[in-house]
């Protein structure tokens, strides 16, 4: 199997998974690159998290229409894990013809708990900056990214 150099993971997508997700996919992604492979992702922060506040919403064509094209109603609920650092935002969509419920879970981060991460799947974290971009790191920002190399 060919190995590769770099994995880059944006849109902070990794926040969505589970613990045990995250581990099965940062596995993956040692199992993929070679010796000294990189892998860049970027994840919410802590900062963010106390940023995110628990609310209850109802519009109609809640997000500027974003989850259908015909007229609905929309709920958010947002339901805080302090513990966890975790957010659900549980979005129910109410058209004339159907209903449908979305889980959105999140997961926010510092650079210990990232790191600690890392390290577990094998990886050493090389750096943290502000994003993918490469921007200097501001532990205020409500986003960083990580870079890690496989040991």
């Amino acid at each position: 199997m060919d190995t590769l150099d770099l994995i880059i993971m944006i849109m902070c997508d990794f926040c969505a998974l589970g613990s045990q997700q995250r581990k099965v996919l940062l596995s993956k992604f040692s199992n993929l690159l070679r010796p000294g492979g990189v892998v860049l992702l970027d994840v919410y922060s802590l900062e963010a998290f106390a940023g995110r506040k628990e609310q209850a919403v109802y519009e109609a064509n809640l997000l500027d229409g974003f989850w259908s094209p015909n007229k609905y109603y929309g709920f958010l609920n947002t339901i805080k894990y302090e513990e966890e650092k975790v957010v659900l935002d549980k979005y129910t969509i109410i058209e004339s013809a159907r209903m449908w419920t979305v889980y959105n879970w999140l997961q926010y981060f510092s650079p210990k708990s990232l790191k600690k991460e890392f390290e577990e799947a094998g990886f050493e974290v090389q750096s943290y900056y502000a994003n993918v971009a490469g921007a200097p790191f501001d532990e205020t920002a409500s986003e960083f990214a990580v870079v890690g190399i496989k040991a």
